[in-house]
């Protein structure tokens, strides 16, 4: 096993090439024991080169109005009258508090996303 730190998007290619070549290894087999330790390092690169921060609670809220195939009057029960609603997805109002729980509660949008960006 010749492991070494991954530094770059260059040693993250070789790590997944090797990672390639190795994935399907045996349970208990040096080759299973290094692809545990790839795996780790990748992550590791990947979090701090790449890191993914909380969705946007508008795009939250868009989000699952299009999955739900929601249009911004099924938003109103959660948020206000329809002048609000617009203000809320045009980003010229923040979500209160009480929105977020109502956003929450009924519609599921989990509260970390509903949050973000929040102040």
């Amino acid at each position: 096993m010749n492991i070494r730190p991954i530094r770059n998007d260059d040693d993250l290619r070789v790590a997944f090439a090797r990672l390639e070549g190795i994935f399907q290894a045996p349970e208990g087999s040096p080759e299973s024991d290094e692809m545990e330790v790839l795996v780790a390092l990748i992550e590791s690169y990947e979090n701090k080169r790449y890191p993914i921060s909380a969705a946007d609670p508008v795009e939250a809220i868009k989000f699952r109005m299009e999955q739900q195939g929601l249009v911004a009057k099924d938003l109103e029960p959660y948020i206000g009258s329809s002048g609000r609603v617009s203000e809320v997805l045009n980003r010229k109002r923040a979500l209160s508090l009480r929105m977020v729980k109502r956003l929450h509660d009924g519609l599921k949008i989990p509260y970390e996303s509903l949050l973000s960006h929040a102040g």
